[in-house]
């Protein structure tokens, strides 16, 4: 079957939002509420195998201070971090990873439905497709974000509601993902998936990512084939995705 669709993960797929942007509004958000708790790149990489910000948090809170922390205490900090990563993304400190642009133009130009699929919260959407996607957002037909399903990221719920809407099997599909959470995901769904190693991403172990139809370094030109068929384009393209479907599952 043709490809018809590109399901974009956000976090560390589109942008390297986890280590630049989600890490980065935490810490400011706990400074800002007298928390003395911060988080280095190594123990914000520990925390992301909790799906969810308010998850993360909770969880993390919870082992700092040896018991769970107050739901109203976890609400407001999450509060006040969706406020600074606003800020962040609005200052222009943050943009999309190599290709992705490019990628999105050319999947528009041939016709490709484009959506987002992620367990992010809609508002952290919403600042990136404002201040970092800009125009492009407009490439997107709808997202799925966290407040849409019940099981966040490996659970497959958010692909197979992604695919409902679309109104499209999962063989017409392909997911972009950076992590082994959103292959799980992808593949639960039936998607065939293609990882683009983001900087956490980069750091699971590889058989996380067995079940990838293809692994590269990024988008774009300058992308690297790490595991899957060659580029014979020599750049990761429209016309290398389009191939990839038709590949069989490892």
């Amino acid at each position: 079957m043709a490809l018809a669709a590109l399901l974009w993960d956000v976090d560390g797929t589109l942008a390297e939002t986890e280590r630049d942007g989600h890490r980065l509004a935490f810490n400011r958000a706990l400074a800002a509420m007298g928390l003395p708790l911060q988080w280095d790149c190594l123990r914000y990489g520990e925390l992301l195998a909790v799906s969810g910000g308010k998850e993360r948090l909770a969880f993390a809170l919870e082992q700092w201070r040896g018991y769970p922390p107050d739901p109203a205490l976890v609400a407001d900090l999450q509060a006040c971090k969706q406020e600074h990563y606003t800020k962040l993304l609005a200052s222009g400190e943050l943009g999309l990873r190599p290709g992705v642009a490019e990628l999105i133009a050319e999947a528009s130009a041939a016709g490709l439905a484009q959506v987002i699929v992620t367990t992010s919260g809609r508002p952290s959407v919403a600042a990136l497709a404002e201040h970092v996607l800009g125009s492009l957002a407009d490439c997107f037909s709808f997202w799925v974000c966290g407040e849409d399903v019940a099981r966040k990221k490996p659970s497959c719920e958010a692909y197979e509601l992604a695919l409902r809407q679309l109104g499209l099997g999962a063989d017409r599909g392909l997911a972009l993902e950076d992590s082994g959470h959103g292959l799980a995901s992808a593949h639960g769904a039936g998607l065939a998936c293609v990882i683009t190693a983001s900087h956490y991403g980069a750091a699971e172990a590889p058989e996380r990512f067995a079940q990838a139809r293809a692994v590269v370094s990024e988008l774009g030109p300058k992308g690297k084939v790490l595991r899957g068929p060659a580029c014979s384009g020599g750049q990761i393209t429209l016309s290398y995705m389009r191939e990839l479907p038709e590949v069989a599952q490892p």
